[in-house]
């Protein structure tokens, strides 16, 4: 798995992204005592479950992997003059 350029900034983003596409798929919002795994675990199964992204292996569906996977996602649907993609 190679380390994207401004991965922790493409993570923050799909979260809110992915937090505003559950909401608007009917799901309550976070709490503010939600935990930051909660939140990308949550959304990561959304996504999958969509079929907006491909699903890890059982034996690789980690954290680490999770938001790799998140941040993934969103740089892919980032217009290519995006400030995050340079």
């Amino acid at each position: 798995m190679k380390k994207l350029a401004n991965e922790t900034q493409l993570l923050k983003k799909a979260l809110v992204v992915g937090e505003a596409y559950a909401k608007n798929r009917g799901f309550k919002t976070f709490s503010a005592t939600d935990s930051s795994k909660q939140k990308v675990e949550c959304i990561y199964r959304l996504l999958v479950n969509d079929k907006l992204i491909t699903p890890l292996p059982a034996d690789a569906e980690d954290l680490l992997s999770m938001k790799h996977k998140l941040a993934v996602w969103l740089k892919n649907k980032l217009p290519k003059d995006h400030a995050l993609l340079k």
